[in-house]
């Protein structure tokens, strides 16, 4: 059986500082690691922040509050449709995380396949009901949610028959060792029955890798161009080149693990067994009629060039037919049974 690569989906968010240049160079750049899928955010400030939201990471902007912040990531609905228009021609899938409603009817005129939800709309069920709508598949991050809650979402899904994978994540910027969450992959499999993947924040190779190993169907991870980037996510993103590397690197690991070696069949190593096992041999000087003990015994590469070493017991207690000498290999004829 051949395995492809997991769904791997590079995460922009908000990397392009609200330039839709940037963001059109975000796509070229991903474009060239292998990935299937780029990610961004689809943010209206109105529809989903007030001016009450905190800052998650204060930062060295004009922005004076959070809304500010939102309304400065929007772009309009014709540059989205030329953000996805740009990704079709590269070969990518565009997606974007909606943060309200109106998102939703956004990303319907720009014309998205899934949805990815974000941890924190786990519990948004207004937001879940107008993705349902739509009547298309969702994956969604876990990362904030308890079991409690995430089985309360997983009805909700169930019952309005909308298909989802879900992804163990958790959010924190950049995420440490302890709190990777590996073991989480395959709970969730065991849970939800349902595809499940990882959305990393380590900003490490490894962490990926680590998921896919250890089962995970979809990867998820942020990216920057250079690590001259400064932006809420820099610390935990992957530079292109890191991503291509991880990319390389999935393929690899895939191609180890599928199809599974059958040990059942190991003819492909008939002429390094020849080579590598071994035959009895004696070890001093014996006369004929000598009966052979374990400590008269040792065994000399190469196979086929006497007794295999394997079948040693069946000589202990058998008398010599001849004369051997030293390190000689010992062989059927030489024994009397």
């Amino acid at each position: 059986m051949k395995k492809n690569l997991p769904f791997l989906i590079a995460e922009i968010a908000q990397a392009h500082s609200g330039s839709i240049e940037k963001a059109h160079d975000y796509i070229d750049a991903v474009a060239t690691t292998g990935v299937q899928a780029i990610k961004f955010q689809t943010h209206i400030a109105a529809a989903e922040s007030s001016i009450h939201e905190p800052f998650r990471i204060k930062m060295q902007t004009e922005d004076k509050t959070r809304f500010d912040y939102w309304k400065r990531m929007e772009f309009s609905l014709p540059q989205w449709k030329e953000l996805k228009k740009h990704c079709d021609k590269l070969g990518l899938e565009f997606m974007s995380s909606p943060f309200s409603n109106a998102a939703v009817d956004l990303l319907e005129e720009v014309g998205v396949k899934r949805y990815k939800v974000g941890s924190g709309e786990v519990n948004n069920f207004l937001l879940l009901q107008k993705i349902a709508l739509t009547k298309k598949p969702l994956i969604l991050s876990s990362g904030m949610s308890s079991y409690e809650e995430l089985d309360k979402t997983i009805s909700f899904l169930k019952a309005h028959r909308v298909g989802f994978s879900i992804l163990q994540c958790t959010t924190s910027y950049p995420t440490t060792p302890e709190n990777y969450g590996l073991n989480v992959i395959q709970e969730l499999k065991d849970r939800y029955k349902v595809p499940v993947g990882y959305s990393d924040h380590s900003a490490k190779i490894e962490t990926g890798i680590a998921a896919v190993s250890l089962g995970a169907e979809i990867l998820e991870f942020h990216v920057k161009l250079n690590n001259q980037e400064i932006g809420p996510d820099a610390s935990s993103s992957l530079t292109i080149e890191e991503a291509s590397i991880l990319v390389k690197s999935l393929g690899k690991i895939i191609k180890a693990t599928y199809p599974p070696v059958d040990k059942n069949d190991n003819s492909q190593y008939l002429e390094l067994k020849n080579i590598f096992e071994k035959s009895l041999a004696v070890n001093k000087n014996l006369k004929a009629g000598n009966v052979l003990t374990f400590n008269d015994l040792e065994a000399k590469k190469p196979k086929g060039y006497g007794i295999n070493a394997s079948e040693f017991q069946e000589v202990i207690g058998k008398r010599l037919r001849r004369d051997k000498n030293q390190w000689d290999f010992l062989t059927l004829d030489d024994i009397l049974f």
